[in-house]
């Protein structure tokens, strides 16, 4: 073999080595963006079991926080009543004796009833002498008047009450009207 001939065999093997790290390189660039890839979707998969984890947990509390809800509005019925029973008992049955025991278990439900309220986070929407407030207050008339500006509410028909930060009855309201 003469050095023409053994020199290009040479080049030849070189060029398959070449060719041989050349692919070699492309497959490790080819894995380690695939590599990066799966990290990336790792990544992605932790962060949105991270979301779903906190979003339960916050279900869990607002429904621990609000799940006397429907049971606190059924007991403001019983609390209107209440309050109506004892705005309904005449000043002269008030001092009578006979009357008056009763009227003062009334008064003590109704107080028992308050605490309760709360210690459940349960409390009265303020109402008279407040600007209307569309998200606490539901307007069901006008009263003309010339001495309070209009849209202050002067006139209370059923108490609104509020659980935590949520409203569970809003007040129904006379709001002030100008003019006649």
């Amino acid at each position: 073999m003469n050095d023409e001939q053994k020199f290009e065999g040479e080049t030849e093997e070189a060029r398959d080595e070449v060719a041989g790290e050349t692919k070699e390189l492309d497959r490790l660039a080819e894995l380690e963006k695939e590599l990066e890839e799966v990290r990336q979707h790792v990544l992605y998969a932790q962060a949105e079991t991270q979301n779903v984890r906190r979003r339960l947990e916050a279900e869990k509390q607002a429904a621990s926080t609000y799940a006397a809800t429907g049971f606190a509005r059924d007991m403001l019925s019983v609390k209107d009543n209440l309050d109506r029973a004892l705005a309904a008992v005449p000043e002269e049955l008030r001092k009578d004796e006979k009357i008056n025991g009763l009227i003062t278990g009334i008064e003590a439900t109704a107080r028992e009833l308050d605490s309760v309220f709360q210690r459940n986070g349960i409390t009265r929407v303020e109402a008279m002498g407040q600007p209307l407030d569309p998200n606490k207050h539901q307007a069901m008339i006008e009263v003309p008047t010339e001495d309070t500006e209009t849209g202050v509410i002067v006139q209370e028909m059923q108490a609104g009450y509020m659980i935590k930060d949520r409203l569970l009855r809003p007040a129904l309201v006379g709001v002030a009207r100008k003019g006649g």
